[in-house]
């Protein structure tokens, strides 16, 4: 098979005289806005995170393969796929620990008031704060329970908190007290101290955090968007920070966000600029599960 690699894939270098011996024709691309290396008929299959925002992939007239290095699938037109018969992977699990690692200290800077003692330290002010919270019994609902949701399940329940999930198929789950349909959202919303989610944008799922069902929330709920921006209604949630106890957003519906928005200064929010996903395990992870699909399914062929 020909393949074209992209520099998504950071250790791309250290595998391509292995791929090669596997029987395959590789070339490789640092940038993936720069003109191809190939013609777009050469590549039979692509490693790459978003090729096809700057190639559009009708193009590549014999694809039969995609691997990306992203866990999401918003960066290809997935009906075009579908329809051409494509075979395609995410990075499936690659960023799940850091995510989740992230989800749980983003909670507990708020319910420990991090930002109040940080500051207070920076001006060497002795000052208790008698409103910090516990984790423990808070009920935690995962919108998404897929590798990212189920790595958050863990560390959770590790803090006894209960945690019920909430995906298009439901299941049982020993990392979730509960995991109940996408039917019963509004349901289990007026239940949640914690909501956190983790699941994929898609024409169903835009927004699918609107006005009512923040309205749902009980006063003083943490949102957690570790998912993508535009699973929440941002004007929406502005005003509902109001009774919120809080927001934790790593994304946005607009990146970078504007520096006029009022998020920036609400002492109860924390943004981030997409960071979430970062760890120094990725690279690894990446790698061996690049590489097994490749032991697994031979010469792709």
């Amino acid at each position: 098979m020909n393949i074209l690699i992209t520099g998504a894939w950071n250790h791309a270098l250290e595998y391509l005289d292995k791929i090669k011996q596997q029987g395959h024709s590789v070339i490789f691309m640092q940038h993936e806005k720069n003109e191809l290396p190939c013609s777009y008929d050469w590549a039979e299959g692509i490693i790459c995170n978003g090729l096809f925002l700057s190639h559009p992939i009708e193009k590549f007239k014999n694809l039969k393969y995609i691997q990306l290095t992203s866990a999401g699938f918003d960066r290809v037109p997935l009906e075009y796929v579908k329809e051409k018969k494509i075979e395609i992977h995410n990075a499936r699990g690659v960023y799940s620990i850091p995510m989740a690692e992230f989800a749980v200290g983003a909670v507990l800077q708020l319910y420990k008031k991090s930002v109040f003692l940080y500051e207070n330290q920076k001006k060497h002010r002795w000052e208790k704060h008698r409103g910090l919270l516990e984790l423990c019994g808070k009920e935690v609902c995962i919108v998404g329970c897929g590798n990212v949701g189920t790595e958050c399940a863990k560390r959770f329940q590790a803090f006894d908190c209960r945690v019920v999930g909430v995906d298009l198929f439901p299941r049982e789950d020993r990392h979730f007290d509960k995991m109940v349909s996408l039917e019963v959202l509004d349901t289990i919303l007026t239940e949640t101290d914690i909501l956190i989610l983790t699941l994929p944008l898609t024409n169903e799922t835009r927004h699918i955090i609107d006005a009512r069902r923040l309205s749902l929330l009980k006063n003083e709920a943490v949102l957690i968007n570790i998912a993508r921006g535009a699973v929440v209604d941002t004007e929406a949630l502005i005003t509902a920070l109001d009774r919120l106890g809080g927001a934790v957003l790593d994304v946005l519906e607009q990146e970078p966000l504007d520096q006029s928005s009022p998020l920036w200064d609400k002492e109860h929010v924390i943004i981030t600029p997409h960071n979430c996903f970062v760890g120094e395990g990725n690279g690894r992870r990446l790698d061996t599960l690049i590489m097994k699909i490749f032991e697994e399914r031979g010469k792709l062929s």
